[in-house]
């Protein structure tokens, strides 16, 4: 049996951790998502540990993407023994942006007044709580995708008449107060084993933004720097990655411009990590993510 596996999706994402594995000698196979199959009554681990590279945006990719598919996959997995990173739980979290925020809120933390509904007949009378400009937003997303803004309660209610809004691939939708973020930007705080990894800021890329600049396909200008956020927010990241059962990944927050109230919004399983790391940070976080896969390899060996 293979030391690691890396289950993945996209065709090009992941070069960077190829290569920094192939370096250090580390004994791991490739398992692309396309075509993957498993028997429930067998199939076993590809390996001691797997590492789920699996993105949300995939379905924008291919219908046939494997979201709700690796979930039982994970499982059957993990329960044969094997050490799932961002494993099913994880997943679970990162597939559904309205329980996001329950557990981010649950957490004493704020987040952008929102409104979940599952069905399109029930938008107007969810944003009558809600102040304008909103956004409505797929419940599963990825690449700043299934967000569409509305001015005025008119604006949306004839969006909802024409059937102008997004899709989502689990017909939950939210419908959210649209934050201006201070200077225009996010922050996205990177977490590797519940801890703060590095920060970058994100500016440029409007409402939807991807602050994934490896995720960029339309040509929008942003603008990407090391950040280094608030002790408050660091650990406010940690809590959530904690919460979250999330072994790799980002939190995302902004600051409210009305209030200046830190108001997060996203967690990320798939961290596809900055390009450029050394001219943005000094330094490559993939090796820091091999650290801690040779790690827990030693533990399960």
């Amino acid at each position: 049996m293979h030391d690691l596996a890396i289950f993945y999706e996209h065709p090009a994402w992941f070069t960077p951790l190829f290569a920094v594995l192939d370096a250090r000698g580390v004994d791991y196979v490739r398992i692309g998502i396309e075509g993957h199959r498993f028997d429930p009554a067998g199939s076993p681990p590809p390996a001691r540990v797997v590492l789920s590279r699996l993105a949300m945006s995939s379905f924008l990719r291919s219908p046939d993407h494997a979201i709700y598919y690796s979930h039982a996959l994970f499982a059957h997995w993990k329960a044969q023994g094997a050490r799932i990173i961002n494993g099913a739980d994880a997943l679970a979290v990162d597939s559904n942006k309205a329980r996001q925020l329950a557990l981010m809120s649950g957490l004493g933390l704020a987040v952008p007044e929102t409104r979940v509904v599952h069905r399109p007949a029930d938008i107007v009378a969810a944003a009558a709580e809600l102040r304008f400009p909103l956004v409505v937003k797929a419940n599963v997303g990825g690449s700043g995708a299934g967000i569409m803004r509305y001015e005025s309660p008119e604006e949306l209610a004839a969006a909802v008449a024409e059937r102008f809004l997004p899709t989502s691939i689990d017909g939950v939708l939210l419908v959210q107060e649209y934050v201006p973020a201070e200077g225009g930007r996010i922050t996205r705080i990177e977490t590797l084993e519940g801890r703060y990894l590095y920060a970058i800021d994100v500016a440029g890329g409007g409402f939807d933004l991807c602050p994934a600049d490896a995720c960029q396909v339309d040509g929008k200008p942003i603008e990407m720097v090391a950040a280094h956020p608030a002790p408050e927010l660091i650990d406010a990241a940690e809590r959530i990655a904690r919460a979250a059962g999330l072994d790799v990944g980002g939190i995302e927050v902004m600051i409210d411009h009305r209030d200046g109230t830190p108001r997060f919004y996203d967690i990320n399983a798939l961290s596809n990590f900055v390009a450029r790391p050394l001219d943005v940070l000094g330094w490559d976080p993939h090796e820091k993510l091999v650290d801690y896969l040779l790690a827990e390899i030693g533990k399960v060996k």
